[in-house]
């Protein structure tokens, strides 16, 4: 199949896409390399003409921090990805 979408520029500089992102693959996480270390979730990419998918990974932790998953959000212009961050 033959996959076609708008992609038109949102704030920041983050595009937004009319198709929805396929749902999140079910993901084996390997062992953690050591201690202090978080999961960051696999996560559908938007490549400009399909979405392709990016496999977790272990990354150290920030040390009073907490890691949360990007995600898509879906919005009136279209879906944004919200690019995973330290909180």
């Amino acid at each position: 199949a033959f996959l076609v979408a708008a992609v038109t520029a949102g704030c920041a500089g983050v595009a937004s896409v009319s198709v929805p992102p396929p749902a999140a693959k079910v993901e084996v996480r390997s062992t953690a390399p050591g201690p202090g270390h978080v999961w960051v979730s696999g996560h559908w990419k938007w490549n400009g003409s399909r979405y392709v998918w990016v496999d977790g990974y272990w990354q150290k932790a920030k040390k009073g921090s907490v890691w949360v998953d990007g995600h898509w959000k879906k919005t009136p212009k279209g879906h944004v990805w919200v690019k995973g961050h330290w909180r």
